[in-house]
């Protein structure tokens, strides 16, 4: 068996027992960069290997793998805040979580330090939304098993999608079109929420504060 092959093997080796990988992490096998990505692109092409974005890459034998220890939820989740970091689960995605929005998501929907951009891969969409330095935070770190999650808090999670609406929020009409399941916030809740409202400062956040009622 030639050399060239033994250290192919070597590479998908490795790239089985990695969560996601890019060039860096395979360049431990031995193989030169320009040949780890011509590997990664005909591995790709045969569907042994998922690109995720640019550069980074996950097997379809790992993703086999945790579907049938039900971690496929869980590692999404963690993947969607590791592409694209600083990053935390919001918006959609979290309201839905807590019952707060009905319909089911379609895309994984986080904010971020960096500017607005989206990926979208065999695995889902994955939308990220820029937001002020100082209105990154609110969320909470999870760990479950071998996977971290970063996740915005009930309260964070409605603040953001609000704020990233409000222009388009004119009127408590414009509110009540959200179909927001408000009664899922225990009082708690509304305290963190008003906190944000305040730290953002803007009257139309406070109108839109206001019109929701849930004083």
């Amino acid at each position: 068996m030639g050399n060239d092959v033994i250290l192919s093997k070597r590479v998908v080796n490795l790239a089985k027992s990695l969560p996601y990988f890019g060039v860096e992490n395979l360049k431990i096998t031995g193989l030169a960069p320009h040949y780890l990505r011509v590997l990664l692109n005909r591995k790709t092409k045969k569907g042994e290997f998922i690109r995720i974005k640019r550069g980074l890459y996950t097997t379809k034998e790992f993703l086999e793998k945790i579907k049938t220890k039900n971690n496929y939820s869980l590692f999404l989740e963690s993947l969607a805040t590791e592409i694209y970091s600083p990053s935390y689960l919001s918006l959609e995605y979290v309201l839905y979580l807590n019952n707060i929005l009905t319909e089911v998501p379609v895309n994984f929907t986080l904010v971020a330090k960096n500017k607005t951009i989206n990926f979208s891969n065999k695995l889902g969409n994955f939308i990220y939304h820029k937001i002020k330095n100082n209105l990154f935070l609110g969320f909470g770190i999870i760990k479950d098993r071998e996977f971290l999650v970063y996740r915005a808090t009930k309260a964070k999670a409605l603040f953001d999608f609000l704020y990233l609406r409000k222009n388009l929020l004119v009127n408590k009409e414009a509110i009540k079109e959200l179909r927001l399941n408000l009664e899922e916030f225990s009082p708690k809740d509304k305290g963190e929420f008003k906190k944000y409202i305040k730290l953002e400062g803007s009257a139309k956040m406070k109108k839109i504060y206001d019109e929701l009622g849930i004083d």
